[in-house]
């Protein structure tokens, strides 16, 4: 079997991509495919100055050789780099994926693009891991598609992360029911008033313990009415506002603590992080902020609920709606799916087929 020696994260800065990357990094690390050397940050850039990079130029990395790749990462303010020979370059998300191509085309490199890059396509790439409800071409040798997001969660680690996580604190013996809450986007609008008609019921639900995390997206309003549903309630086990601690990372304790999940559907990342843990996850839906035209060409939170319809058939989850009557799926004293699912896993023996 082929391998990498080395192996070189890309980087926008946001934890859910990092978390995708770093998912297949650390699989083919463990199958022998290579070491994780470093992780890059992308320079962060705005204005004219990203239209031309990431918009207009960023083309050329898809037909020229290394001369204008190594042009193009000047012109882009990324520090130079000494790099090794037989080194795999991966990358997550629209930003950091020019600097993937560009890093792997200067030094005579592969490429790992994970999520499809929005101008420069997958095409460019030796590998693209995108996700089923993505647009692809299902001929293309270079893609392997994904039901969801791969994702760094390891689940032989998750149960001693929660319990040095949780270190001290007593459950009492109730089950202990995560609740994952993502936030808006172009698809999605959660908001006040979806907060107390979706996981207010929980508050007065006896037998449970809540660990609570919301996301970066979730926004000031959510927040706060989160905080003033779960603040005074005697189930709450532990509570993070993410705004409020950016650089606290729960979800994988609160995982391995954990007998529920619930997660909100405009986070597939949440979703597939928990069904990796092992969890047939409850699954809450949210206002939508819907675009005709999208919806007309399969796009926007339709594309979505035909992913989960496909994880709710394959027994990976339960959609409880968007007013959840959580009765019978806290009766059981876990919900857990029994499979085996890892996608990053997957990416990492697809990739290493090569």
């Amino acid at each position: 079997m082929p391998k990498f020696e080395h192996i070189v994260i890309i980087s926008d800065g946001i934890r859910g991509h990092y978390h995708q990357s770093l998912g297949i990094a650390q699989w083919l690390e463990r199958m022998g495919g290579g070491t994780i050397d470093a992780t890059l940050t992308v320079p962060k850039l705005s204005g004219l100055e990203k239209m031309l990079k990431l918009k207009v130029f960023v083309h050329g990395l898809a037909v020229h050789d290394s001369t204008y790749a190594n042009g193009w990462l000047r012109s882009a303010g990324m520090p130079a780099y000494e790099y090794n020979p037989n080194t795999l370059f991966i990358s997550a998300g629209s930003s950091a994926a020019p600097f993937c191509l560009a890093l792997a085309k200067s030094t005579g490199n592969k490429s790992a693009v994970v999520m499809t890059p929005s101008v420069l396509g997958t095409r460019p790439f030796d590998f693209a891991i995108i996700p089923e409800h993505d647009r692809h071409d299902p001929k293309a040798r270079n893609i392997l598609a994904t039901l969801g997001a791969p994702n760094h969660i390891y689940q032989p680690e998750l149960e001693l992360v929660g319990s040095n996580f949780f270190a001290g604190r007593d459950f009492g013996g109730k089950k202990i029911v995560a609740v994952l809450v993502g936030g808006s986007d172009s698809n999605y609008k959660p908001n006040p008033a979806w907060a107390e008609e979706a996981l207010g019921p929980l508050r007065y639900m006896d037998g449970i313990k809540i660990l609570l995390t919301t996301s970066r997206r979730s926004g000031q309003a959510l927040d706060e009415a989160i905080e003033k549903i779960f603040g005074n309630t005697p189930s709450l086990g532990y509570m993070l506002i993410l705004s409020k601690k950016p650089r606290v990372n729960a979800l994988t304790a609160m995982m391995g603590k954990a007998t529920h999940v619930l997660a909100t559907e405009d986070s597939v990342s949440m979703v597939s992080e928990a069904i990796t843990a092992g969890f047939k996850v409850g699954l809450l839906r949210v206002p939508r902020s819907t675009d005709p035209l999208k919806s007309a060409f399969g796009g926007g939170p339709k594309k979505f609920d035909v992913l989960f319809d496909k994880m709710r058939r394959k027994k990976l989850l339960v959609d409880l709606g968007s007013a959840p009557d959580y009765t019978e799926f806290l009766s059981l004293p876990e919900q857990k799916h029994n499979q085996d699912f890892n996608e990053a896993k997957r990416a990492a023996e697809w990739i290493l087929q090569f």
